[in-house]
């Protein structure tokens, strides 16, 4: 099934420090790195990696050529991109010494998606497809509508949360994609324990995806509840490893999988992906993760289904 990621594109400025930078202080980072980034795109390029037929929709700054010809050079179909005069949307990020990261976003041609080019975007997948959306960028409850009066399924992973969220048709959704943060903002909880049980029943028609970082994931589909932990590896930078765990997720779901098997992959490919550098790069090839799982390189995690 093909997946269309109408989706954020972002030249990322990464700087390696010891510490995050403290309000008032001003420190020198250890090293500098320009990558290719941005939510959309590392979910394009962990979707195609995967195995997935996937293209990419969204406008492109004059300085964001770099961000076209990874996606391309990755399997992700490009056609779709067109330039526009804005600067490209991009990423100020600190990585720590565990590996942890903080985020500056600037939207730049993410927020310039217009009505006219959604419905051509759109009109151009046909009737048959999942759509792949995240919150950065605009007309994203536009994006919902439109794709679901198509009969599309549509995927929105709800980051970076904000009250916009608030207002999109989410009853609408195939998938909602949360971590614990995002998913206590929507269900309007405290607790980690109440979310999907807020969700379900605010949201009956949608499967929901709830990651927990270092406590695994959880997954309600088909008035099932799945949950499985974590792999204990040496995290070197966590920056797309969300984005991993759902590339290779809806691998998994929309090619015949059980929901225990997609989790048990998508949960694989992010452990690897957090022991390496960089976003779009640290992304492994499905033929990695197919024989870590197969050699249990890891170790079996336990999967449960109440």
């Amino acid at each position: 099934m093909k997946i269309l990621n109408l989706g954020s594109l972002n030249i990322d400025y990464v700087y390696r420090v010891d510490k995050f930078i403290l309000p008032g202080e001003t420190k020198s980072s250890i090293s500098l790195n320009k990558n290719c980034g941005g939510k959309g795109l590392n979910q394009s390029i962990a979707a195609a990696k995967a195995g997935n037929e996937v293209y990419h929709a969204a406008y492109l700054g004059k300085d964001g050529q770099m961000l076209k010809d990874e996606m391309a050079a990755n399997g992700v179909n490009v056609d779709m991109i067109k330039e526009h005069e804005e600067t490209s949307g991009h990423a100020i990020i600190q990585v720590d010494d565990n590996g942890q990261n903080c985020i500056l976003l600037y939207g730049g041609t993410n927020q310039c998606l217009t009505k006219e080019f959604i419905d051509e975007t759109l009109d151009s997948l046909g009737n048959e497809g999942l759509v792949l959306l995240q919150n950065e960028t605009n007309l994203v409850g536009y994006i919902i509508e439109k794709a679901a009066e198509k009969g599309l399924q549509v995927a929105l992973n709800a980051a970076p949360m904000n009250d916009k969220v608030l207002s999109y048709p989410l009853d609408k959704l195939s998938w909602l994609i949360v971590n614990e943060v995002e998913g206590k903002q929507i269900a309007g909880c405290e607790s980690d324990d109440e979310i999907l049980d807020v969700l379900k029943k605010k949201y009956p028609n949608c499967k929901i995806l709830l990651t927990l970082g270092s406590k695994g994931a959880c997954c309600y589909a088909d008035g099932k509840l799945y949950t499985i932990g974590c792999h204990k590896v040496k995290a070197v930078d966590t920056t797309a490893a969300g984005d991993t765990f759902t590339g290779y997720f809806l691998y998994g779901v929309l090619n015949g999988y059980a929901i225990e098997e997609a989790l048990r992959l998508a949960t694989t490919a992010s452990a690897i992906c957090v022991g390496r550098n960089g976003a779009a790069a640290s992304v492994p090839l499905k033929s990695e993760v197919d024989e870590i799982i197969k050699n249990k390189t890891f170790g079996v995690l336990d999967i449960t289904v109440e």
